[in-house]
Parts: structure tokens; C-alpha cells; sequence
């Protein structure tokens, strides 16, 4: 079949339930009940025409072959300018399951938004037309959306058990983004760029008209606000042979995705995305930690510790008297501790509400010994090379320990009080 899409088409019934991590849907149901392929891969080219036809036709081979649901492909064509929709509209006429869609307009991210907004399937995906990824990690892909359990689902080239082959420019380019991600935008997922997605209908039709970019960056602009939503995520480890004649601008790309990130960025600060508002309507049965970037968690924590390390010290001063040195780093430390943490859980980590409250600061009094035995330690050393210690000097050897506690206290606040819990 030959169809020709445009973004603001909508379909005659309505499959968008709201969403609860209680109950979703099975797809294959809905699929069944409307009539309609289980999923929807989408190809989205610009200038394919001689990798079009023989990937299309393995494509189609494999599902017919090896997928046990309906399925169909749709070839997402973005403004070619060569014989690729010549290409496309012959393979829709021969392949059934095939249907080819025509954008005026270039832009990849684009032409996924358009395809996905007015598809029929409660499972959308897509892959790059060189097919890179090995296609045996298509089910392990779609199988947690089909059956509800997860929301979107990635291939990751980056985790151990992943078989990537390609060049070592390339490679760095990936994890210095990723990098960036997790550092700027405070992503958990761990491979954004990878050719090989996959969505809920329902996830994606409030998620979509958010999404901003319409060129490379739309996946990652996609999979930050679904995280920030309280969506699930599921990742694939896949098999990966990247293809030597891709057409992809490398520095343009790249220039363009920070350029992307540094606006999201901007726009999350400043409130401009709903974020709160897409996640009470996506998962209003979600709540945990908002996320807070690697840089901000720094710059947070360097804040609350400066002012702690000040409340300290003046608590210190005024106990001394009364308790002894001993005493009174106890009595500063315990108070500061107890107010430390609290506002590292709040600030910090973006961990709101009463869940796990008290088990956080019963960690936090864990490290908060860990912190006493340094401080302790560096002043009973004093001590022990200095028969009477004035007090300036008793309080610069404190700051000192203080200094080396804090550095402690973030990596253990950041990996163990406050670190991420959920499954992969």
C-alpha cells in the first residue's frame, strides 16, 4: 500500500488510556480487538536508494519468518531527493505489510513524530535503514511494551554483554555524549544514540508534542522526558556492526545534539517543559528522587556543606567550654549530620517526600561515624604531637579532616544513601 501521512492525522478510535503502572493493557489485545498490526517498525530515510530495497525485503523476510506477532513496516522517506521514494513505493506495492510515507519536509526526528503520532499500532518502533542491529534483538525490544511492563526500550551498544563492532572514533564520540547526558541532564539510560527504539502508542502520543527537535536529537529529547515522566525504560544489550557508508555528518550531528542538550537544559531549569504535569498524567502512581544533574548535585552539596562546615564550627566553638573538644565535635557533628542529610535528600538528590525518610537517615548516621572517626582521629593526632593545642589550631586541623570527610560523605550519599535502586 502507498500512503501518505502528515503528523496531525488521527485514527478512528481511541487507544490512550491513562496510564498506571498497576495496569496496562496487553498490545496483542488491543491489536486484536482493532484490527490493527501488533507493531509498527518504522524506517525513516533521506537519500537510501541503494540500501532501501534489499534491507526492507530482510526486514520483511524476518518478521514473516521469526516474529510472532502482526507486524508492519513503514518506510518514513524525509525529502529524498533520489530515486528513494520511486524505491519505496514499489516495495509498498509488492510486500504486504509494507506501506511507504512521503514528508516534504527533511528531518528524521521529524518524519518519527509524524509516522508514530498517526499510527494505528499500540507498539511503534524503528531502526536505521543499514539495519546494523542484529534483528534477533527485536523481540527481547518490543516484548516488555507488548506485555505492559515497560513504557519505552532501547538498544544499548554500551553494556558489557553488548557485540559492537566499529571504529574507535566512533566509540569515543558515543561515550563522551552519553557522558555528557548523565552529567547535564542527569540521564540513567545509557545508550541514546543507538538506531533501535521502541515506544507504547499511548506513551508516545503525550510525549510527542513535546518533543522539540526534528533532527537527530529527537530521540534523546524523547527518552529524557519520558525518564523525567517516572516512565520505565527497558534496555537491550544488542549485537552491532556499524555501517562504513553511513551518511551521517559526524560534526554536524554532534554540533547540533549539544546545541539540543544545552536547550533542554536551559528549558527544564527555567520550567518551560511540564515535566510534573506529563508525569501525573503518564504515571501519577509514580513518585520517587527528581533528577539532578551530576554538576548540579556538586554544586548543591559544595553549597549545603560550606554552610554545615560553618554551623559547625560555630557550634564547636561554643560547646567547647562546656563539653571539651571531644565532646563538642560530637554534639557539632551529630546536629549538623541529622540537618546535613535532610537537606542533601531534598536539594542534593531530588528525593521528596516521607518514603524512606528514616532508613535514609539511619544511613546517613552511618556515614555521619564514618565522618566522626576522621575528624576524631585527625584531632586526637593533634593531640598526640601537640601536649596543648591552641584553638586556632585545633580548629584548622578540623577543617582540614572536615574537608577529606566531605569528599567521603558525597560519594557515599551519592552511591549508597541516595543512589538509584531500580532494576535495569
Amino acid at each position: 500500500m502507498t500512503e501518505t501521512m502528515v503528523a496531525t492525522a488521527d485514527t478512528d478510535f481511541d487507544i490512550t488510556p491513562r496510564l498506571s503502572h498497576a495496569h496496562r493493557p496487553n498490545a496483542a489485545t488491543i491489536a486484536r480487538q482493532h484490527g490493527v498490526p501488533v507493531l509498527d517498525v518504522v524506517i525513516p530515510v533521506y537519500n537510501e536508494q541503494v540500501a532501501l530495497a534489499g534491507s526492507v525485503r530482510r526486514l520483511h523476510r524476518y518478521l514473516e519468518d521469526n516474529f510472532p506477532y502482526s507486524a508492519r513496516i513503514t518506510i518514513a522517506d524525509n525529502a529524498s531527493i533520489d530515486d528513494t521514494p520511486r524505491i519505496g513505493v514499489e516495495l509498498a506495492d509488492e510486500l504486504p505489510g509494507v506501506r511507504f510515507v512521503r514528508m516534504e519536509q527533511k528531518g528524521r526526528g521529524r518524519a518519527l513524530n509524524a509516522v508514530w503520532s498517526a499510527s494505528d499500532s499500540p507498539v511503534l518502533a524503528y531502526m536505521d535503514v543499514d539495519l546494523s542491529t542484529d534483528l534477533a534483538g527485536l523481540g527481547p525490544l518490543v516484548a516488555p511494551l507488548i506485555s505492559g511492563h515497560s513504557d519505552l526500550a532501547i538498544g544499548t551498544r554500551l553494556d558489557r554483554s553488548s557485540r559492537v563492532v566499529r571504529g574507535p572514533k566512533r566509540e569515543f564520540i558515543s561515550r563522551s555524549y552519553n557522558l555528557i547526558l548523565k552529567s547535564t541532564l542527569a540521564a540513567r539510560f545509557s545508550d541514546a544514540q543507538c538506531g533501535f527504539k521502541a515506544i507504547r502508542r499511548e506513551v508516545a502520543q503525550r510525549l510527542l508534542p513535546y518533543v522539540e527537535d526534528t533532527g537527530w536529537f529527537f530521540d534523546t529529547e524523547l527518552l529524557v522526558l519520558a525518564e523525567r515522566s517516572g516512565l520505565r525504560i527497558h534496555e537491550v544489550p544488542v549485537d552491532w556492526i556499524d555501517d562504513p557508508d553511513s551518511r551521517v555528518d559526524i560534526v554536524a550531528t554532534a554540533t547540533a545534539d549539544l546545541k539540543g542538550v544545552a536547550r533542554m537544559r536551559r528549558d527544564l531549569r527555567r520550567g518551560f517543559i511540564p515535566v510534573e504535569t506529563i508525569a501525573t498524567d503518564l504515571a501519577p502512581s509514580v513518585s520517587g528522587p527528581v533528577p539532578v544533574s551530576g554538576l548540579n548535585q556538586v554544586l548543591r552539596f559544595g553549597a549545603i556543606g560550606i554552610a554545615s562546615t560553618a554551623a559547625y564550627l560555630v557550634l564547636f566553638v561554643l560547646l567547647h567550654g562546656l563539653l571539651g573538644a571531644q565532646g563538642a565535635n560530637l554534639a557539632a557533628l551529630l546536629i549538623t549530620a541529622i540537618a546535613n542529610t535532610a537537606a542533601n535528600r531534598r536539594f542534593t538528590f531530588g528525593v521528596r517526600g516521607s518514603a524512606n525518610a528514616a532508613r535514609h537517615q539511619l544511613q546517613g548516621l552511618v556515614v555521619f561515624a564514618i565522618t566522626l572517626a576522621i575528624t576524631s582521629g585527625a584531632l586526637d593526632a593533634l593531640h598526640a604531637l601537640v601536649v596543648s593545642p591552641s584553638r586556632t589550631v585545633e580548629v584548622a586541623m578540623l577543617v582540614v579532616a572536615n574537608l577529606a570527610a566531605t569528599l567521603i560523605r558525597f560519594v557515599l550519599l551519592r552511591v549508597w544513601v541516595f543512589g538509584p535502586r531500580r532494576p535495569r
